[in-house]
């Protein structure tokens, strides 16, 4: 499998399992090369991107002549830079925030961005960063980037809800959008639905479209609790889809999307797949059924997904050597259980051939870490529009080799050639 140089090149740092790659591929790009440093999930990456070079490395440890060396790249321009550096601390008053080892991927992002040199480039990170003292982060950031003299901010900054775009979930992301000097600053993209709300109320007055609820995302998906595989594996064939809805059938591949510039992959139409059953107690189930839709359980404090409503922002839980604690997962709209990995894929937007780790922990993870597809597709879209590139439909790709979706951690290291272990043992009771 090749890089197809017909089509914009783009580099994706902190690229996770690829929902910002896939948004990105859809507007009309070609995901040249992507680093991550989580091998489990540098190798889902690969799995799903196999055409171009995935990095299992520390952004930190690599260089942008790296990056263009060791891929397809090699001396060819890159539109795009994008990524969504981790950020957990802020320094104390009088210090520079960015100085602050728990920020350091913010500054490793501007370095290899301008080592890249591309025409553009997108910095992704939580909302949070637009306000109170986390504020001076975003502002060192942008002070770094002007500094260079080669480079331009899209100011002011604007938070995006990836609702506005079509995901039937609320997720708030900063982006961050700049140019190079020689090239014409892009615009954020302007909204294209009027999204519902997490409890189900329907705007009554709305110019935009109505955003998919999150029964247009489930109501065709089999019960996965119907399927004894599914207790000791993520995939079962044939599983019986009912009738979908105008976004789920985008998502299984049944109508074509004509905004989607991305490459076709190969799917099973009779498999339901990331779909690992999660056992409950019978008082749990009980719980669940009792609990109204848009409700939250008063228990376990999780929310019970309304049928006509959006989904609540998918967490991703901590890493290992940070306890490895379950995020909360929704309550299913109709069934006394909690959503699964591949229904949490369909509320994020990604489509039935991506696949996840076939854990629960690490397909959680995966998702909700990453930016929903809708989100990433608007944002590249509108770089594209800035520079008048009319994007051009992708070439069919194969998926890569499938045992990467059941290795475990130590088997990931090996994958990549790494001799010490960079992510911590997971201890499996956390789950």
């Amino acid at each position: 499998m090749t890089i197809d140089f017909r089509r914009p090149l783009t580099v994706d740092l902190f690229a996770g399992a690829g929902g910002l790659s896939l948004g990105l591929e859809q507007a009309g790009y070609e995901i040249a090369a992507a680093v991550e440093y989580d091998p489990i999930h540098a190798a889902i990456h690969e799995f799903n991107f196999p055409y171009g070079k995935t990095f299992c490395v520390d952004v930190s440890k690599v260089s942008g002549d790296q990056i263009r060396g060791e891929s397809a790249i090699g001396n060819r321009e890159i539109h795009l830079v994008a990524g969504g550096p981790p950020c957990q601390g802020i320094s104390m008053m009088g210090r520079r925030a960015l100085d602050d080892p728990r920020n350091a991927l913010l500054k490793e992002y501007v370095r290899v961005m301008l080592e890249l040199d591309p025409r553009y480039f997108v910095m992704e990170n939580v909302s949070g960063l637009m306000v109170g003292k986390h504020r001076q982060l975003l502002d060192e950031v942008i002070e770094l980037v002007n500094a260079s003299g080669r480079y331009r901010v899209v100011e002011p900054v604007r938070v995006l809800q990836a609702a506005d775009y079509g995901a039937p979930q609320s997720r708030r992301r900063m982006i961050l959008m700049g140019a190079r000097n020689d090239v014409t600053l892009p615009e954020y993209p302007a909204a294209t639905f009027t999204p519902r709300t997490i409890k189900g109320a329907i705007p009554t007055k709305h110019v935009l479209p109505l955003g998919p609820s999150v029964l247009d995302a489930l109501g065709d998906l089999p019960d996965a609790d119907g399927f004894s595989e599914l207790l000791n594996g993520d995939a079962v064939s044939p599983a019986g889809y009912g009738a979908p809805s105008a976004y789920a059938a985008k998502l299984r591949g049944l109508t074509p999307d004509v905004l989607d510039f991305s490459r076709p992959r190969p799917v099973d139409p009779d498999a339901l797949t990331s779909s690992t059953r999660t056992v409950h107690t019978d008082l749990s189930i009980r719980r669940f059924d009792a609990t109204q839709p848009g409700t939250t359980e008063p228990v376990s404090r999780f929310l019970r997904l309304h049928p006509d409503g959006l989904c609540n922002t998918l967490r991703a839980g901590t890493n290992s050597d940070r306890g490895a604690f379950t995020a909360p997962r929704p309550i299913h709209p109709t069934r006394p259980r909690v959503i699964t990995v591949r229904e949490a894929a369909r509320l994020h937007g990604y489509p039935d051939w991506f696949r996840f780790h076939a854990t629960k922990w690490n397909g959680f993870r995966e998702i909700g870490n990453s930016v929903p597809p809708a989100l990433g597709r608007a944002v590249g879209a509108a770089v594209l529009s800035a520079d008048g590139v009319k994007p051009r439909r992708g070439r069919p790709t194969s998926l890569g080799d499938p045992a990467v979706l059941t290795m475990a951690s130590g088997e990931a290291h090996a994958l990549f050639g790494l001799t010490e272990r960079v992510i911590a043992q997971r201890d499996r009771k956390a789950e």
